[in-house]
C-alpha cells in the first residue's frame, strides 16, 4: 500500500519532482500538465527474476498411517506417497503397493518410500511502460509459472473426452490422447513440451498476473486495474513479490492516494472488485458462448457482487530523512490503519459455478441463493526504529456475519458470526557492521473451539478457517479461526507446507543470520538458523487435543554475487542468488492420534526437508 519507490509525493529534502518516478511537485503551481507532456518520452523498463527450486520432503505425514484417500482418517495431515505401503489403525483395508523388490527371488514386495521430491521453475517479468513523468503502466507476467521439471514429457498428452451416442455427445473431461510413436513410454521421453492447459498441464506457459495504470495529478495519484495489495508486515494483504514467494494478494481496484508530504502523511481510498458473479456478453442469450468473438462482457447480477471499500491513513518517514534521523540517534516511528469493508446480498448457489447458472424463466431463483454477508477488517501497523533496532507489529480483526451458509445454518434468520483476530510481531537487531542479524518473531491467530470433525463431535478438527467445513451451529459460537496470508512464512515444513499457512495457532521464532562475506557491491556469503515452537490457540482443533504442535529447526547457507546495479542497497537481493536450506520438524502431542484402538500402536516421527534455490534477479 505504501511503497517508497512508488511514492506519489516528493521528498521534502529535494523540494522538486523526480523526473523518473512520476511524483508530484511540492506545489501544484510549480509543474503544469503541459510540462509533463512536454517531457513525454515513452520508456520501457524490465525487472523480474528467474528461479529454479529443488525440494525433498521426507515423512511429511509424520508417521500417521492413513492417507487422504482413506475416509476413516478425516484428519490426515499430509497425503502418504503413492509408492508407500501402510496399515491403518482402524483395521480397515490399507494400502499395500506390491510392486517393489528384485525381479528374483522376491518380486512384488511392498514398496517403502516416505519421500517426495521435485524441482520447479518460474520466469517473472515486471514490465513498466513510462509514458511521461506522471503516467505509466505496470504489469506482471509469469512464464513457466512453477512448472515442475519433467512434468510435460512428449510421452504424455490428453484430449477432450466425450460420452453419448453418435448424434448426441457431451464432454466428460479429458482422457489420454494415446501413445506417441516417438515416446510410447515415459522411459523413452526425448523432450519437454510447453505447458498447455487440457493437453499436458492444467495451466498454460504464460500467465498475465497483473496490469494496472498510475496517473499522478497535482493533488495525488490515481491507480486503476489489477494490482498488488500490500500492508504492514503482510499478515493479511501480502503482495507476494519475493523471489521465493508462491501466493499473492492481487486486487481489481480503483484507488486514489494523496497526503501531506511535509508531514510524511498518506491517505487513500479504494473501490475493490472482489467477485462479480455471473457475466455475459450482448447477444449471447445469457451465456458466454459467443464471447470469444468479441463484445463487452457485463455483470448480470449486481446483487451477487462482493463489494469492498478500503481506506487507509499512514505515517511513513521518507527514506532519506529516516537515514539521517537514525544516524543522529533519533527514534523513528511509522504506522497506520488500513480498513476494509465488504458485503454481498446474493450469491451463486453452493455447488454451482457462475458459468452454469440457469437463466431460463422457469428456473427457481435462477440458481442463486441468499448470502446477506458483511465484514469489516481493521488492520493496525506500527514500526519503531532506533539505531540498529527494528520493532514492528501488525494486528488485525475480521468482524462480521454471513446470513446464510447452507452447510452451517439452514435458516437465513440464524446468521453465522465472524469473530477472528490475528497479531504478528518482528524484532530485529543488527550488529558487527550489520553482518549479524538477530531476530525474534511472534504470531497469534485466534482458534475456533466450536469446530467439529466429520463425525459431528466437537473434537479433532483441522486448524482451518474455511466456513464451508463442518462447524457447530451458531448457538455454540462464531467462525473464529484466523488465518495469516499464506505468503507470510516463518518455517520450512509445518506452517509452510503441512498447514499451508499460519492459522488457529501461535508461534515463537528466534533466529540468527551472519554474513561471513559482505561487500558494498552486494556480494555476500552467510548462513543462519531458526527455531520455531508452534502451539494451537484452541486445543480441541488439534488431532490429539493438546496445544503443543511441534518444534522445528531450520538452517540455511546463502550466496549472492556482485551486481552493482541492484545491490547498492545491501538489504536487497540482486544478480545471482542461491541458498541451501534444511529443516527438521519434531511433532508434539497435538499432532498425534486422540485415541488408538486396542492392540494397535502408533507414534509420531520427525519430518525433514532439503531445499536448493538458484535464482537471477534483475
Amino acid at each position: 500500500m505504501i511503497n517508497p519507490s512508488r511514492d506519489p509525493l516528493p521528498s521534502p529534502a529535494s523540494g522538486a519532482p523526480r523526473s523518473d518516478s512520476g511524483e508530484l511537485a511540492a506545489g501544484p503551481t510549480e509543474v503544469f500538465s503541459e510540462d509533463w507532456w512536454g517531457r513525454a518520452r515513452p520508456v520501457i523498463e524490465l525487472h523480474g527474476f528467474f528461479r529454479t527450486r529443488a525440494e525433498l520432503f521426507q515423512n511429511f505425514s509424520l508417521g500417521r498411517r492413513n492417507s487422504s484417500f482413506q475416509s476413516n482418517d478425516p484428519q490426515f495431515l499430509w497425503p502418504i506417497p503413492l509408492d508407500q505401503s501402510y496399515t491403518p489403525l482402524s483395521g480397515a483395508a490399507g494400502a499395500t503397493v506390491s510392486l517393489c523388490g528384485p525381479a528374483t527371488p522376491l518380486p512384488n514386495q511392498p514398496c517403502t518410500d516416505k519421500t517426495e521430491s521435485g524441482a520447479n521453475v518460474r520466469f517473472r517479468l515486471d514490465p513498466e511502460i513510462h509514458v511521461s513523468d506522471n503516467l505509466r503502466v505496470l504489469s506482471e507476467v509469469d512464464l513457466l509459472d512453477n512448472v515442475v521439471l519433467g512434468s510435460t514429457p512428449n510421452a504424455y498428452a490428453t484430449q477432450p473426452a466425450t460420452q453419448g451416442s453418435s448424434t448426441l455427445k457431451f464432454p466428460t473431461g479429458y482422457s489420454s490422447a494415446g501413445y506417441n510413436a516417438y515416446a510410447p513410454l515415459g522411459f523413452f521421453s526425448t523432450t519437454q513440451g510447453p505447458p498447455t492447459a487440457g493437453v499436458n498441464s492444467t495451466t498454460n506457459s504464460i500467465a498475465v498476473k497483473r496490469v494496472w495504470g498510475e496517473y499522478v495529478t497535482p493533488v495525488g495519484q490515481l491507480r486503476f486495474g489489477r494490482m498488488p495489495s500490500q500492508w504492514g508486515l503482510g499478515m493479511v494483504d501480502n503482495a507476494g513479490d519475493g523471489i521465493d514467494s508462491d501466493y499473492q494478494t492481487t486486487t481489481d481496484r480503483i484507488m486514489f492516494i494523496s497526503g501531506l508530504k511535509s508531514m510524511d502523511l498518506y491517505i487513500g481510498g479504494a473501490w475493490d472488485f472482489i467477485s462479480t458473479g455471473p457475466t455475459a456478453t450482448p447477444g449471447s442469450n445469457g451465456t458466454d458462448a459467443y464471447s470469444v468473438y468479441g463484445g463487452q462482457p457485463y455483470n448480470t447480477c449486481n446483487l451477487c457482487n462482493v463489494n469492498e471499500w478500503a481506506a487507509f491513513v499512514a505515517h511513513k518517514t521518507n527514506a532519506e530523512t529516516q537515514r539521517l534521523a537514525l544516524a543522529r540517534g533519533d527514534v523513528v516511528l511509522n504506522g497506520g490503519v488500513y480498513t476494509k469493508f465488504r458485503s454481498q446480498d446474493l450469491d451463486v448457489a453452493a455447488g454451482t459455478t457462475p458459468q452454469s447458472v440457469d437463466y431460463s424463466t422457469s428456473a427457481t431463483a435462477n440458481g442463486l441463493e441468499v448470502r446477506r454477508a458483511w465484514a469489516v477488517t481493521p488492520d493496525l501497523w506500527v514500526q519503531l526504529l532506533w539505531d540498529k533496532l527494528r520493532i514492528e507489529g501488525e494486528a488485525a480483526m475480521i468482524w462480521g456475519q454471513i446470513g446464510n451458509i447452507p452447510t452451517l445454518n439452514s435458516d437465513v434468520g440464524n446468521p453465522v458470526h465472524i469473530r477472528q483476530f490475528g497479531v504478528a510481531t518482528q524484532t530485529q537487531y543488527r550488529a558487527i557492521d550489520d553482518k549479524l542479524n538477530l531476530q525474534f518473531g511472534f504470531g497469534w491467530a485466534s482458534g475456533d473451539p466450536w469446530a467439529v470433525n466429520t463425525a459431528g463431535t466437537t473434537s479433532q478438527m483441522a486448524l482451518s478457517p474455511q466456513p464451508g467445513l463442518p462447524h457447530e451451529s451458531n448457538t455454540y459460537g462464531p467462525l473464529s479461526t484466523f488465518a495469516f496470508h499464506p505468503d507470510y512464512r516463518v518455517d520450512l515444513i509445518f506452517f509452510r507446507n503441512i498447514m499451508t499457512q499460519i492459522q488457529g495457532a501461535y508461534y515463537f521464532r528466534p533466529s540468527a543470520d551472519y554474513d561471513f562475506i559482505r561487500h558494498a557491491d552486494g556480494e555476500k556469503l552467510g548462513g543462519g538458523a531458526a527455531v520455531i515452537w508452534s502451539r494451537a490457540s484452541e486445543f480441541v482443533q488439534t488431532p490429539g487435543h493438546e496445544s503443543d504442535l511441534g518444534v522445528e529447526l531450520d538452517g540455511q547457507i546463502y550466496y549472492q554475487s556482485k551486481d552493482g546495479s541492484l545491490n547498492d542497497d545491501p538489504t536487497k537481493i540482486g544478480g545471482f542468488y542461491s541458498m541451501l536450506q534444511y529443516g527438521v520438524l519434531f511433532p508434539l502431542a497435538g499432532l498425534n492420534y486422540l485415541t488408538i484402538p486396542s492392540g494397535q500402536t502408533a507414534g509420531l516421527s520427525v519430518a525433514q526437508t532439503v531445499r536448493l534455490f538458484l535464482g537471477v534477479v534483475f
